[in-house]
């Protein structure tokens, strides 16, 4: 028999943070989240999607053993957004038994009946920067520090419950040559003269003193407002979210595309692969995990780059603007001695994106998926 227990205090959330390093301690392709990070980013106190979410979290226990958890999410933002009543589940994992998921699934959905929810869908988080998407191709490829691993049968539980597919990403693996192919930097610098924009290189004091980090989270306010299941990031969001990474990004990697009266138009940001660092680290800084980390993010042990983030003010997103940002990035990264680039999870929609794949030597080599039903 199954039994579904709420996450009441510190020792249960660190048991939830904890439970999918040790689900997957056998697997290569997982990747180790931070168990610290994951309980502040879980934390309603750290949070600042608090502000207007409600979230609780659940542990599923069977024969004494821990053998599950989900998290049950409330986003009035986005149900206002999207129009529907929907009750998120994320952060879940568990055994290869159906009767640990339904209990649950259906624990998340019980917990969105009480507050009005017609409909169930996820995984998802309380904004995009949390992980989203179950992984249903690309099981034996690494993962990122930035997405879902799970094993292939999660996919297959969720279907025999009656889940469905709302929508698919999929991530790409490209060949970073040696010199950009003729025909890209041509259609960069067409773009640049076009729309009278330029690269612009800011200086860490720059960043600080032009509000350069708040600048880009309202950016990508703009750029990912019609994508699926977004929620407008909050001040307080923002604040969190400049005070978390901004001071720790490598500006090396990081590119900013300006308009002629210094307004940002685009940006991206790519984080040397943590794979390695994070697989060393094991979910501790403690006590050389910081070490592994610090390694890692200065892209030792690494020839692949994650870009992270790409943004484009809207008006200009379906201009071929990420040409810029990739141009602009190439030569540092090939001075860095990065051979490869795994892009985030895109929308199998988002064709305007995937066609500067095109010129490269690359290929979909994984694909993820939310699922949804009816409550």
């Amino acid at each position: 028999m199954v039994t579904i227990e709420k996450v009441v205090s510190r020792s249960d959330l660190k048991r939830f943070a904890s439970f999918p390093n040790e689900l997957y301690k056998q697997n290569e392709c997982y990747i180790p989240s931070l168990i610290r990070d994951e309980m502040k980013n879980l934390d309603k106190e750290e949070n600042a999607s608090f502000e207007f979410c409600d979230a609780d979290y659940f542990l599923a226990w069977k024969d004494g053993k821990l053998v599950g958890r989900a998290a049950a999410i409330y986003n009035p933002r986005a149900i206002e957004t999207w129009q529907r009543n929907s009750v998120r589940f994320g952060w879940i994992d568990f055994i290869d038994d159906r009767e640990v998921s339904a209990a649950l699934l259906e624990t998340v959905a019980d917990w969105g009946r009480e507050r009005g929810c017609d409909f169930i869908e996820g995984p998802m988080g309380f904004t995009d920067f949390d992980p989203e998407g179950m992984l249903i191709e690309g099981f034996d490829q690494v993962g990122t520090m930035s997405t879902i691993y799970n094993f292939p049968y999660y996919k297959d539980h969720l279907e025999a419950l009656g889940f469905s597919k709302q929508t698919d990403w999929v991530e790409y693996l490209i060949d970073l040559p040696e010199q950009l192919p003729e025909r890209y930097v041509r259609l960069s610098k067409v773009l640049m003269e076009k729309y009278h924009l330029r690269t612009r290189h800011y200086t860490r004091k720059e960043i600080k003193r032009f509000n350069v980090g708040h600048k880009l989270f309202n950016l990508i306010n703009n750029t990912y407002s019609a994508l699926y299941g977004f929620s407008r990031l909050s001040e307080g969001q923002i604040q969190q979210y400049v005070d978390n990474y901004m001071r720790f990004i490598d500006l090396d990697f990081m590119s900013f595309i300006v308009d002629d009266v210094e307004e940002i138009v685009g940006f991206g940001l790519m984080v040397p692969s943590m794979a390695v660092a994070l697989k060393k680290a094991g979910g501790r800084y403690l006590p050389t995990g910081w070490w592994h980390l610090l390694q890692g993010l200065k892209g030792r042990n690494t020839e692949i780059i994650d870009m992270f983030i790409i943004a484009v003010r809207k008006d200009l997103q379906r201009q071929g603007v990420p040409a810029l940002i990739v141009s602009d990035l190439h030569p540092r990264l090939i001075a860095r001695g990065f051979k490869q680039a795994e892009s985030n999870p895109e929308l199998e929609t988002n064709a305007d994106v995937q066609n500067l794949w095109g010129y490269f030597h690359s290929r979909i080599h994984k694909r993820r998926r939310v699922y949804g039903k009816s409550l």
